[in-house]
């Protein structure tokens, strides 16, 4: 069987304090805390750079608001969790519809100019910091692009990361919102890339009744095995090959594969979730490849979650799901 084994199997969870353009705007130790005493070793921040520019202008940087993520990564440091850096919207570009980009990333080079800006502001802000603690996610799940057009991006980008910083770090999601590998960028391996994939398969299952996923498919009530996905009905031998697809990646190129978001909507009902998700981590597990749930607190996560159909314990004053913190935590 083909493996990952270049990167640690992190496993862990995503923290949204600078997701959204709504998002509170920083982070809670306490989450930080958490996550380390239940037994993980990785956060990801998915960001906004909204967060830190000045006039609305995305060539204004103002480092001052930066704060919150070095805090962060210094909260990182104490608990003992990797820490890996997202942009989640990206000068140009964003899965999230909350705002309009004034360019496109993919098709303009003012936003090129205006992305590599950002994280060669990021790469030496960091620099020094060993990629043990942090690493780089250059941008979250790019869908409506050509192969082509990604790379001739991410190659411009990284190549202006390894001015500044030759050992940091850096993931790069996969095509089709991160579940497409891609060996075109195979070669980056050798400078210290990886690949980051993604945890939402079948939809009819990770996202069933999510408003912004579900009103466009209108999936039925979900099982498993038998979730249903834009392309016919999934079981536990699709997901092996999936994930296999990512493994020999892994192994051909000698690069790194970590899942940096999955998870299941808490409209699903809770047996099937978790039947699914022992499925998807026992072959995550075999292939080596660790994984961030996308909430820790939230409607996909462990915390405070929503669910009518689970038995919460208490933990420091929030709902925990008990029995999904035992899966997460068996594999």
């Amino acid at each position: 069987m083909k493996r990952q084994n270049v990167l640690p199997r992190w496993r862990g969870f995503n923290l949204q304090g600078m997701f959204l353009m709504n998002s509170p705007g920083y982070f809670e130790e306490e989450d930080f805390q958490m996550i380390s005493d239940l037994g993980f070793d990785f956060v990801r921040l998915p960001l906004n750079y909204t967060f830190w520019i000045d006039y609305n202008d995305p060539f204004e940087i103002n480092e001052s608001k930066l704060e919150p993520v070095d805090q962060a990564i210094r909260w990182g440091e104490k608990y003992g969790l990797h820490v890996n850096v997202a942009f989640h919207r990206a000068p140009g570009y964003s899965v999230a519809k909350d705002r309009v980009e004034p360019f496109d990333l993919w098709r303009d080079s003012e936003a090129l100019e205006a992305f590599i800006l950002h994280w060669t502001t990021f790469t030496r802000r960091y620099k020094g910091i060993p990629s043990s603690r942090i690493s780089f996610n250059l941008v979250n799940e790019p869908y409506g692009v050509d192969p082509g057009s990604h790379a001739k991006v991410m190659r411009a980008t990284v190549a202006a990361i390894r001015e500044i910083d030759t050992e940091r770090l850096i993931l790069l999601d996969g095509l089709q919102y991160g579940t497409i590998p891609m060996p075109d960028l195979g070669d980056l391996a050798k400078t210290n890339v990886a690949q980051s994939c993604r945890a939402y398969i079948p939809e009819g299952i990770t996202h069933y009744r999510a408003l912004w996923v579900d009103r466009k498919r209108n999936f039925p009530e979900p099982q498993w095995p038998g979730g249903i996905d834009r392309d016919g009905v999934w079981d536990r031998e699709r997901l092996e090959r999936h994930y296999g697809a990512w493994a020999a990646l892994a192994e051909n190129f000698d690069m790194g594969i970590h899942c940096g978001e999955g998870g299941c909507y808490n409209k699903t009902p809770h047996d099937i979730a978790l039947r699914w998700m022992e499925d998807l981590l026992e072959i995550l597990k075999a292939y080596n490849i660790g994984y961030a749930l996308w909430n820790f607190r939230g409607a996909f996560g462990i915390l405070d979650s929503g669910r009518t159909d689970v038995e919460y314990v208490d933990y420091r004053g929030h709902k925990l799901d008990k029995k999904m913190l035992d899966l997460l935590k068996k594999y």
